[in-house]
């Protein structure tokens, strides 16, 4: 994020006492930026725990994920073929200075919006080459997301928490089945189970396909054949309807204090 931008967000989060004074009443109730959020995170963090110090970061350089690789072991991160490679996560990278002074991630934000059958259904709109279609096929852009999240890994192979958490939203990942009205009264049901139009399953991948909408940052840890395995989970929560501010600053404290409760700079 540019610097003056961050200031700005801050300067308003401070004055307005809030996600709520940031971003509006229309703001909450339509698309909110996750970028926004995440700055309102940061601000709140370091409000509340101004024992420690935060940073937020708008991307992050392969290089600098390499090397942690290869600090790790010698074996890893030895390949890169783009000198200027990077990550950027929609919301940015929020981390904390640890008690020996290095820096740790707290939070990665990331939100996606696919799939616009309930907006079009209700504004009458038919969809499809020859618009003859009440819903369209669903795409595959939200496949990019693993690339951010695995990298995201590689930086973090050490720690015990994946702070980690994918915002979805839209009717390609619905979990329950809805119905959908036309402006003329008729109804369309839109199926989760339907594979043309759910792509839900192509993200739980990112999370060992563990419960949808919970804070899975505390990595698990499983036994197989006598060896311990950690697995790092992405915290995944969906809604057909748009994200409010408050819904997403909410869910982002949760998962930053189970970062900073597993690295031990704040009590349980």
């Amino acid at each position: 994020m540019k610097k003056n931008q961050t200031n700005r967000l801050s300067k308003q989060h401070k004055k307005s006492k809030g996600p709520k004074g940031i971003f509006g009443k229309s703001a909450q109730q339509h698309d909110v930026s996750v970028r926004d959020v995440s700055i309102s995170v940061f601000e709140t963090l370091r409000k509340n725990f101004t024992q420690l110090e935060f940073r937020h970061r708008d991307k992050l350089k392969k290089s600098e994920i390499n090397k942690k690789l290869n600090d790790v072991d010698a074996r890893l991160g030895v390949t890169i073929f783009v000198e200027k490679s990077e990550i950027k996560p929609d919301g940015g990278i929020i981390e904390v200075k640890d008690k020996d002074g290095k820096w740790r991630i707290v939070l990665v934000s990331e939100a996606k919006h696919q799939g616009k059958d309930i907006e079009n259904i209700s504004k009458g709109i038919l969809v499809g080459k020859n618009n003859n279609q009440d819903t369209m096929v669903a795409g595959n852009a939200i496949e990019r997301s693993h690339k951010n999240i695995n990298e995201i890994r590689n930086i973090m192979v050490d720690e015990k928490h994946f702070p980690y958490v994918l915002f979805l939203q839209g009717s390609n990942f619905l979990t329950e089945s809805m119905t959908i009205k036309f402006p003329d009264g008729r109804e369309v049901e839109l199926k989760y189970t339907d594979g043309s139009l759910n792509r839900i399953d192509r993200l739980t991948a990112a999370n060992y396909s563990l419960p949808i909408n919970q804070n899975s940052c505390k990595n698990i840890f499983i036994t197989i054949n006598g060896q311990t395995i950690m697995l790092q989970a992405v915290s995944i929560y969906t809604k057909a309807m748009p994200w409010t501010a408050e819904e997403m600053h909410r869910i982002m404290i949760d998962i930053a204090k189970s970062s900073l409760r597993i690295m031990g700079l704040i009590d349980k």
